[in-house]
């Protein structure tokens, strides 16, 4: 922990730009220092330390390549808050730092998004936001939930789902452009990744598919980023996170995942929730190392809910909301100056976001009424009793006059008035590339992970073993046709009925998918290319292995040539019962659902496949025509039985004898015509490549992607459509 405080600070913002027209420090005591036998108060806002102010000037270079700040001291650790060795005012050298911009400035202004019925009484989630991001400092946007923070945060990033509307301005180096790929990174809150790679390994196979070049440039790149991300002890170890891989802990996880978008060295990096899910500990060593990162000269901007007080301590700026309203923006300590000013000021020994969110949070009404209740009964907590939408309003008043305000106005002005060197789109891997690195990556998977196709691999086998057991020893009769018929039919049944197993491991698939293509990491197409070509290996073992336990237990035909069709069958019957699972969990994207609707699926198919009742006398409205022709078990049960009995002749007595297709009449509607059987089979493939076709269309089309690049209309333009 030591080490963690140490490193604490030194990376704490000795040189981060000033927003707010006063750089404060505290007096005395500081705020975080409770007054004794008030460890059992209930929160209040009471006596807060005064605070000194001075002024202080930031200035632009005309050049555009540098800033120049008096900076603010750095923000005191928890060991010199409570030995009270905390440096006065008077006693910090003001200096001016020139950092060269390797990053890049982002500034909004009169930002507004909409979103139809996501609130009950306004559709504002973001309502005439302001504020700035510069080069090596840390932006953080905080709020309680609902706030509005992933939205501003999507928004900034030009990733707002279709279902919203923006209005405002966003500019970018000086510039209204849009983001090029490459130029920035933006990480969700929950990302899926890969448990069975390890961390080298998953972001080797990032860089790939994101990166040209050679793969020993690519090779450097990954390295770069484990060691940003303070991953070196652990970039051999799996990721894990499932119930028979423990991998990796949350605070490393959650490392990982930025250090993905770390590969294509952004220069603005958008994290949402960088803290989700994480211990105190987990959350120290991840801002120490995003300010490490900082320092480097990206641009960070990342939204958080709250944080501890050293962490609260390495931010450089903080944009406070609630209810899409902004109540402030500006560099962390003028943000307690500011709620002091507003007659809030933060109690003695409490976390600043604590205080923050105990103030804005509207939830808080709530536990005011219980309070209440409690001290009927206890007389406890008697002094907790504020409105929070009078605090609210109060603070975003205050704010609205008072120079802070103006000085992100007056730096916004600066940022925009002249444009900066725009940023470039870096180059993209191809998409031939990506489809070798995605078969390779799911061929890796898939054999490392049982439950993908090992685990069916030996269902199937069972499977055929359990059915050839109760069907063997049928003879070559004439009264062995129906029951062999039935033993066929069991088998192409109940084998694609068993894929069902596969649904958790393509619902996995369609996560990362999803993910990849919003950052423009993969494809639709490219996708399916790489996950047909690497199942097919494993479904052709399945299709191979199951068919010899079936075929010699019922005693089918003993030429190769037979057996040879029938494990082809067999095979593209797996490749088309693959594709409909896909297909189904593209839609439905729910395990329980996607679980339903293929039983559900599969029982209608084997209803209408012509074994209970013969394909031509079904009712034709719905189950001959299109059920019958829709399920592919019509087609590989026909072909498998044309393999059969096309040829061979069964003796009536003693002299007459009937063919296998007089045989075959009156169970099951079979052709006479030997080349049937191949045209049952290249109909199963052009099945398989239709439901491949749908669902690429699902995909691009019908899914929406969870992100997508919004134009950016001018306020004076739309403040009519809103107002």
């Amino acid at each position: 922990m030591e080490e963690i405080q140490s490193q604490s600070d030194h990376y704490r913002s000795p040189s981060s730009s000033v927003s707010s027209p006063a750089n404060r420090v505290p007096s005395s005591n500081y705020f975080y220092s409770r007054k004794p036998g008030a460890l059992r108060q209930p929160i209040s806002f009471e006596d807060s330390p005064v605070w000194d102010e001075t002024d202080i000037e930031v200035k632009v270079d005309e050049g555009g390549d540098s800033i120049n700040a008096a900076t603010t001291p750095p923000s005191p650790s928890l060991s010199k808050i409570n030995s009270g060795s905390l440096p006065s005012p008077s006693s910090i050298e003001r200096e001016v730092v020139t950092r060269k911009i390797a990053g890049a400035s982002i500034a909004w202004k009169d930002l507004t998004v909409t979103i139809k019925g996501k609130r009950k009484y306004s559709d504002k989630v973001v309502k005439s936001s302001h504020g700035y991001a510069l080069p090596g400092t840390m932006t953080v946007i905080m709020g309680p939930a609902k706030s509005g923070k992933s939205t501003l945060l999507r928004a900034l990033a030009g990733r707002l789902p279709d279902s919203t509307r923006m209005y405002g301005e966003v500019f970018v180096n000086g510039t209204r452009r849009h983001m090029p790929y490459g130029s920035y990174g933006y990480v969700d809150r929950e990302t899926t990744l890969i448990g069975s790679l390890s961390v080298r390994e998953f972001l080797y196979y990032s860089a790939l598919l994101q990166l040209p070049g050679f793969f020993c440039q690519r090779r450097s790149v990954v390295e770069d980023a484990i060691d940003a991300m303070s991953l070196g002890d652990y970039a051999n170890k799996l990721i894990g996170g499932n119930c028979y891989t423990k991998g990796l802990r949350s605070g490393e996880r959650r490392r990982v995942s930025i250090a993905r978008e770390l590969v294509m060295r952004p220069h603005i990096l958008f994290i949402d929730e960088p803290l989700y899910h994480l211990d105190s500990v987990s959350a120290l060593l991840m801002m120490v190392t995003l300010k490490k990162l900082a320092t480097s000269g990206c641009t960070l901007i990342f939204t958080i809910c709250q944080s501890s007080t050293e962490v609260f301590g390495l931010f450089d700026r903080i944009c406070l909301l609630s209810n899409g309203k902004t109540l402030f923006f500006g560099e962390t300590l003028a943000c307690l100056q500011h709620f002091s000013n507003a007659g809030f000021p933060c109690p003695i020994m409490q976390s600043p976001s604590d205080h923050f969110l105990r103030a804005i949070n509207t939830e808080f009404d709530r536990i005011i009424a219980m309070c209440k209740s409690w001290q009927d009964n206890h007389g406890d907590l008697s002094s907790v009793s504020m409105d929070t939408a009078i605090a609210i309003r109060t603070i975003e008043t205050t704010y609205r006059s008072s120079a802070d305000a103006a000085a992100v106005e007056s730096m916004i002005v600066k940022l925009t008035e002249k444009e900066g060197p725009s940023l470039k789109r870096k180059g993209m891997a191809g998409n031939a590339t990506r489809v070798a690195v995605l078969t390779w990556r799911s061929l890796l998977i898939m054999s490392r992970e049982w439950k993908y196709y090992w685990l069916r691999l030996i269902l199937y086998v069972f499977l055929a073993l359990c059915i050839g057991t109760v069907f063997s020893g049928l003879g070559q009769s004439l009264f062995s046709v129906m029951r062999r018929v039935a033993a066929i039919f069991v088998f192409v049944s109940f084998t694609s009925l068993l894929g069902v197993a596969g649904v958790p491991s393509q619902l996995k698939e369609i996560k990362i998918y999803t993910y990849e293509e919003s950052n423009q990491h993969s494809g639709a197409f490219v996708f399916l290319l790489g996950q047909l070509f690497a199942s097919i290996p494993f479904l052709f073992l399945i299709s191979i292995s199951s068919s010899l336990v079936f075929y010699f237990l019922i005693g089918l035909r003993h030429e190769f040539s037979l057996l040879m069709y029938f494990v082809l069958n067999f095979f593209a019957c797996l490749l088309v019962n693959e594709g409909l699972l896909l297909l189904v969990a593209s839609i439905c994207q729910n395990i329980f659902w996607s679980i339903l609707s293929f039983v559900s699926i599969h029982v209608i198919m084997m209803l209408s496949a012509g074994f209970f009742r013969i394909r031509s006398a079904l009712p034709r409205p719905a189950w001959m025509y299109p059920i019958s022709y829709i399920a592919f078990h019509t087609y590989s049960i026909q072909g498998l039985l044309e393999n059969e009995y096309i040829g061979t002749s069964f003796a009536v007595g003693q002299v007459r004898t009937i063919s296998g297709y007089e045989a075959l009449g009156n169970v099951y509607d079979i052709s006479d015509d030997s080349n049937t059987k191949w045209k049952n089979l290249l109909v199963l493939f052009v099945m398989a490549v239709a439901y491949k076709v749908v669902v690429v269309i699902l995909l691009k089309c019908c899914i929406r992607k969870k992100h997508s690049v919004h134009k950016l209309f001018r306020c004076n333009q739309n403040r009519k459509d809103y107002k």
